[in-house]
């Protein structure tokens, strides 16, 4: 019971390093100068006669980009919501308990980074720059997603034991 344990808990620390680094990270979206644009700036290079400036700024007012900003972030403090509650129904549920809590903000973390990468997918060319490519961050979205929504399923047919 103790490895399953173990493993429960190490896959919902992988999915939390994966949302920290989707979210936090600048590889949303690659343009073919290999800058890289996250979901919180835009930072490009230019060459100017002998130099390489870098202009920052904030990314597009759009909507649609506002929409996946609060969905990660709301992924990541779900993710992190769940993890608590399975470290206070792992000392404090009486035997033969199920994590259903545990297990359903699991599975609202799924869908909120599946909404927030669909969101993304469908919109990315009205806020981000035409001729770019989805960066990694993109695909850890999608990484973290079904290892999300199993990790939830997993928590609800799991059963405290001795």
């Amino acid at each position: 019971m103790s490895l399953l344990l173990v493993v429960v808990s190490a896959l919902h620390i992988l999915i939390l390093i994966l949302l920290f680094v989707a979210t936090l990270d600048k590889s949303w979206w690659v343009l073919p100068g290999n800058d890289s644009l996250n979901l919180w700036k835009e930072c490009l290079a230019y060459t100017n006669q002998s130099s390489q400036v870098w202009e920052c700024r904030n990314v597009s007012e759009n909507g649609w980009l506002k929409a996946v900003q609060a969905l990660m972030v709301l992924s990541l403090v779900l993710c992190c919501l769940s993890f608590i509650l399975f470290m206070f129904q792992l000392y404090n549920m009486k035997r033969g308990g199920l994590f259903y809590a545990t297990g359903l903000c699991q599975l609202c973390t799924s869908v909120s980074v599946f909404t927030g990468a669909l969101i993304y997918a469908i919109h990315v060319k009205e806020f981000h720059h035409p001729g770019g490519s989805f960066g990694y961050c993109f695909a850890l979205a999608w990484v973290a997603f079904p290892l999300a929504l199993a990790s939830g399923i997993i928590y609800i047919h799991l059963r405290k034991r001795e």
